[in-house]
């Protein structure tokens, strides 16, 4: 892999300079410390020309808030997924989800926003953190709850995993209701026996109230493992499209701006507003939409001697020769440069050739195109 380290000595080893050793290269001085600045320089020269470089695109979300047409979008000072700065936004991208609701539902580490729930429903055993898998809720002759937000008359997805892990037999039952333990959204006491390796449950219920609890429980004495609960609105990846401001205003200005409680709905399109902010059309009836979109992040300055670019080693050349080409010019040697310049920009052709074609975006199995051009 090429690192920063590589790539300097390969600048240097061009003009026939002293390479630098990982031992010293902090230290370096001179015609070392340009040759570190201009590898940096051609990084920034590569970006610039092509900045929707695949290795730099990424995806994130935003959480919508019921009543909340407009989003701020992360700027240089407030990264997204952990990059430090996003550089352009692909408006093509946007699809909504439903929201995930459960708390640590993915066990992955503890079973932290979980109440213990056992008293009053099954027998004297305590819920315990199984590190089994990715991590899971071992429950035995015991019951965990949590509350969820939800929105009167909505359809919810439950989906669990569960792991019958004694030679004795459990089973699992799921209640879904107005208070822990309570099966007021649901007919009857979800159960699942004879789990074998591991078993999924999928089921779906109405909600009744704004708040709704969720309750698994294991009344037998052998221990079973709750590998993950997962609990969203019960309606698929939706496609969103595209608007220009202008085409907001002219179109859903007038219905938008009256922000009536009447006119919320589930986004269908999303635009950037004057002020930079995304903005979604219907406004947001509910707070169990995710907004997810895709986006190019600026490119991280090689910094440490082990540090490699967000680039192929294949084209490693192309840092290289505009390495040089900067150098050749500190040295004023014209000749050079010129030749060294050549070699970049027959690179940049093939990197542009090979690397910068249009992602694909929302495959058919992913996303439904439901887009209504009303």
């Amino acid at each position: 892999m090429a690192t920063y380290l590589t790539l300097s000595n390969r600048t240097l080893n061009a003009l026939n300079e002293v390479e630098m050793t990982s031992s010293n290269f902090s230290s370096s001085r001179g015609i070392q410390t340009a040759v570190k600045n201009f590898v940096n320089r051609a990084l920034h020269d590569i970006y610039n020309e092509l900045e929707e470089l695949p290795s730099l695109h990424k995806e994130t979300y935003h959480d919508t808030n019921a009543g909340q047409k407009e989003y701020a979008l992360p700027t240089a000072d407030s990264p997204v997924s952990g990059d430090l700065q996003w550089r352009k936004i692909d408006w093509d991208t946007f699809y909504l989800k439903p929201k995930e609701l459960v708390t640590n539902g993915e066990f992955t580490s503890n079973i932290d926003s979980w109440t213990n729930a056992t008293t009053g429903a099954v027998g004297g055993g305590t819920p315990a953190y199984n590190s089994g898998g990715n991590g899971r809720a071992r429950l035995n002759d015991a019951a965990i709850s949590q509350s969820l937000s939800t929105t009167k008359n909505a359809e919810y997805k439950v989906q669990v995993r569960v792991f019958d892990s004694s030679s004795g037999g459990s089973s699992l039952a799921i209640k879904v209701g107005t208070s822990a333990h309570d099966t007021t959204n649901l007919s009857t006491t979800l159960s699942v026996t004879d789990l074998g390796a591991g078993a999924v449950l999928d089921t779906t219920f109405t909600a009744t109230v704004s708040t709704t609890y969720v309750t698994i429980i294991n009344s037998d004495a052998n221990n079973l493992d709750v590998d993950y609960i997962r609990i969203s609105r019960n309606i698929g990846p939706q496609r969103l499209k595209s608007l220009s401001y202008d085409d907001w205003v002219r179109r859903f200005s007038e219905t938008d701006l009256t922000n009536s409680s009447d006119v919320y709905a589930e986004p269908r399109f999303v635009y950037k507003t004057q002020s930079g902010k995304l903005g979604l059309t219907p406004i947001p009836d509910k707070s169990d939409y995710r907004i997810y979109f895709e986006y190019w992040k600026e490119h991280t300055e090689l910094s440490a001697h082990g540090d490699s670019p967000d680039l192929d080693d294949r084209y490693a050349d192309l840092i290289v020769s505009r390495a040089s080409y900067y150098a050749y010019n500190l040295r004023s040697d014209p000749e050079h440069a010129l030749i060294a310049n050549k070699e970049f920009e027959a690179g940049l052709k093939r990197l542009h050739n090979d690397l910068v074609i249009k992602p694909e975006y929302m495959r058919d199995e992913r996303v439904n195109l439901r887009v209504s051009m009303y």
